[in-house]
C-alpha cells in the first residue's frame, strides 16, 4: 500500500545507518555545483544524469536546488507522484535507467516558495539521501544551489566519500571569481574536484557561421590551469540547449548530434574514464 509522503524538517533515530547503508549501493556519486547562478549547472546535471543513463549505467539524480527546483521541468516529469512505502520514498523512474528525486514533487504548486532556513533544508536533505530507494545505481548525480552555503555543506558532510565535485562556470571574469571559491571550498572540504567545466563557451551564428565570443571563451581552462584542477571541456552557447530543456528532453537525447550535446557526451567520457567505467 503506498504510504502517505511527509517531508519532515529533521529525521530522528537511526538516520546516519539509514543514509550510510543507502550509500553504500551507489558505487559512484558525482556532485555538480557552481560559485553564481545563471551559468546552466542544472542543464548540466540534468544532461549528465540523462547521457549515463543512456550509455548503460543505473543512475540517479538527485536535485538538492530546494528553493529553485527545476530538474522535474527539464525532464518533463513536473506532473509526477511521488509514493513510497515501508521501505522509503520511491524516486520517479525515468526510462531507460535514471532515478529521479526533487523538492518540486512535494510542492503544492509550481509558484510556491520554500521558505526555510538551514535546520529545514538539512533535515530533507538527510531524508533524500537516507529514506529515498535509490537502489544499486552506478552513478547519483547531485544538483547543488548556486554557491557554499547550507546545502552544499550538508551533502559535503553527509558523502565524505564522494568521487568529486564538478564545477561549472561561464567564461567571464565575474563567473570566474565565483568558481573559484568553488573550489577552495571543494579542497576544505576534502573533496576531490574532478575538473572545472566552461559552459556557455562561444556561440557559432546558423546564418553565417561566424563564431561569436558571447561570453568570451577560454576563462574556465585559464582558471583550471592556475587552480592545478582538471579541465572538462567547453559546451557551446546553443540555442538547441535552451529549447530542448523548456520542451523536456535534454539535448543529449533531443539533438545528439548538436555541439552542445557532444561537447556534454565528451565530458561524460571524461567522467566515466575518471571513476573507472563499471556497472553495477
Amino acid at each position: 500500500m503506498e504510504a502517505k509522503i511527509e517531508m519532515r524538517p529533521s529525521l530522528r533515530g537511526n538516520d546516519e545507518s539509514k543514509i550510510t547503508q543507502n550509500l553504500d549501493r551507489i558505487k559512484h556519486k558525482i556532485i555538480v555545483m557552481s560559485g553564481k547562478g545563471g551559468v546552466g549547472k542544472s542543464t548540466v546535471a540534468a544532461n549528465l544524469a540523462v547521457a549515463l543513463s543512456a550509455k548503460g549505467y543505473e543512475t540517479g539524480l538527485l536535485d538538492i536546488d530546494i528553493h529553485g527546483p527545476n530538474i522535474p521541468k527539464m525532464l518533463n516529469i513536473e506532473d509526477a507522484v511521488i509514493t513510497g512505502d515501508k521501505n522509503g520514498i520511491s524516486p520517479i523512474m525515468v526510462p531507460p535507467r535514471l532515478r529521479v528525486m526533487s523538492m518540486a514533487f512535494f510542492l503544492s504548486d509550481r509558484d510556491t516558495p520554500i521558505i526555510w532556513r538551514g535546520p529545514m533544508k538539512m533535515g530533507v536533505i538527510r531524508q533524500f539521501l537516507g529514506e529515498v530507494n535509490w537502489g544499486p545505481l552506478d552513478y547519483l548525480v547531485i544538483d547543488l544551489p548556486p554557491g557554499t552555503g547550507d546545502e552544499p555543506l550538508s551533502i559535503a558532510q553527509l558523502i565524505p566519500n564522494a568521487d568529486g565535485v564538478i564545477i561549472v562556470t561561464t567564461p567571464q571574469e565575474v563567473a570566474l571569481l565565483d568558481s573559484r571559491k568553488s573550489v577552495s571550498f571543494a579542497r576544505e572540504l576534502k573533496l576531490p574536484v574532478m575538473g572545472i567545466m566552461e559552459n556557455m563557451s562561444g556561440f557559432t551564428c546558423p546564418h553565417c557561421g561566424k563564431q561569436v565570443a558571447i561570453f568570451k571563451v577560454g576563462g574556465g581552462e585559464r582558471a583550471a590551469k592556475q587552480l592545478g584542477v582538471p579541465f572538462l571541456g567547453r559546451v557551446p552557447f546553443d540555442l538547441k540547449v535552451v529549447l530542448s530543456g523548456d520542451d523536456g528532453i535534454p539535448i543529449v537525447l533531443a539533438h545528439p548530434d548538436s555541439p552542445g550535446a557532444k561537447a556534454l557526451t565528451e565530458i561524460v567520457d571524461t567522467i566515466v574514464k575518471k571513476t573507472g567505467g563499471s556497472k553495477a
